[in-house]
């Protein structure tokens, strides 16, 4: 197991330094760069000159990409353009608010998925079904953006019984019950978001199950569906689940930026669109890593997981 993952991670860490490279390179094709977000229309050239230099833009390409890689290696992703703050501050300021908001969502969703998707798989083609099914469809269908302002509506404006703005309120920083009020809307948002697509993929999990041969014994043996699908199905349908469990790694940062910027909750969804709006670029370069990070750690993730779940994938399959 453990030479499964050093070997893993040793795949992972090119990967991560192609994506470094690529993600620094579609900044620089950009047609605008920092100097654009600084620059002023009556600085003369020599002043714009001398804001290349503090910033290192009159260097070659591949030295401002080492000099950025060396800086993310050390943990220093630079300051904002906008506020001067340091990102990595920033981002560990904001992170904590994300996860906050997105992981009670998604264990939500995912609880609620496996059950809905079971239960779909096994009266297939039955009303329950078709109702299950119609609902992941609907919601599948339905903008995020759209939703969460359908509830701002009712909630917030007609029925005024929960705030939509922020994470608190002005001077309930530390109240609990404030906090659960602010978060009561986005995390309904974020979980109707999530539930759709993890019921279908359930669903579909479960019903090929069904169709197996095991299946077909355990019912010749006459035992109930009620038990095929809770002894033997759910348990089949873990490495599928596994999945997207390792998957869902990227959504801990990344997975609410329209939630969180329509409710302004102070995640890394208002930073990265208050940043794409100013051309901040350090910032941008820094959330795009990292998201992409995460996805090749959530890869490494699923795959841990599925030689805990299956160890007869770190053997090639052999029994």
């Amino acid at each position: 197991m453990f030479k499964y993952i050093l070997k893993r991670i040793a795949q992972a860490i090119p990967l991560l330094l192609v994506i470094s490279f690529i993600v620094f390179s579609l900044i620089q094709l950009a047609p605008y760069d920092v100097i654009d977000s600084l620059a002023t229309p009556n600085m003369t050239p020599e002043q714009i000159e001398i804001l290349k230099e503090q910033h290192g833009l009159n260097q070659p390409f591949f030295s401002q990409y080492l000099i950025w890689l060396k800086g993310i290696l050390t943990g220093d992703f630079g300051n904002s353009l906008l506020t001067q703050h340091s990102i990595a501050a920033d981002l560990a300021e904001k992170i904590p608010h994300t996860i906050s908001l997105v992981l009670p969502a998604y264990v939500t969703a995912l609880v609620l998925a496996i059950v809905l998707g079971l239960v779909s798989a096994a009266n297939r083609g039955k009303w329950v079904d078709r109702m299950i099914d119609g609902f992941a469809s609907f919601g599948i269908a339905v903008p995020t953006f759209w939703f969460a302002m359908i509830l701002i509506y009712i909630f917030g404006y007609r029925l005024n019984a929960l705030p939509f703005i922020g994470m608190h309120t002005l001077g309930k920083e530390g109240d609990v019950g404030d906090f659960l009020a602010h978060f009561a809307l986005p995390y309904i948002t974020l979980t109707m978001a999530f539930m759709p697509e993890l019921i279908r993929y359930i669903r579909t999990a479960a019903i090929v199950e069904v169709d197996k041969d095991y299946v077909t014994v355990q019912e010749a043996f006459q035992a109930s569906r009620a038990a095929i699908f809770g002894r033997h199905i759910s348990r089949n349908v873990l490495i599928p689940i596994v999945t997207q469990i390792g998957m869902a790694l990227p959504m801990l940062v990344t997975g609410a930026l329209i939630t969180e910027t329509i409710y302004a909750w102070p995640g890394v969804g208002p930073y990265l669109t208050t940043a794409t709006r100013s051309l901040d670029y350090p910032v941008i370069m820094a959330v795009m890593l990292l998201s992409a990070t995460l996805v090749i750690l959530g890869n490494l993730l699923s795959d841990i997981l599925y030689s805990i779940v299956d160890p007869r994938i770190t053997k090639g399959g052999q029994g």
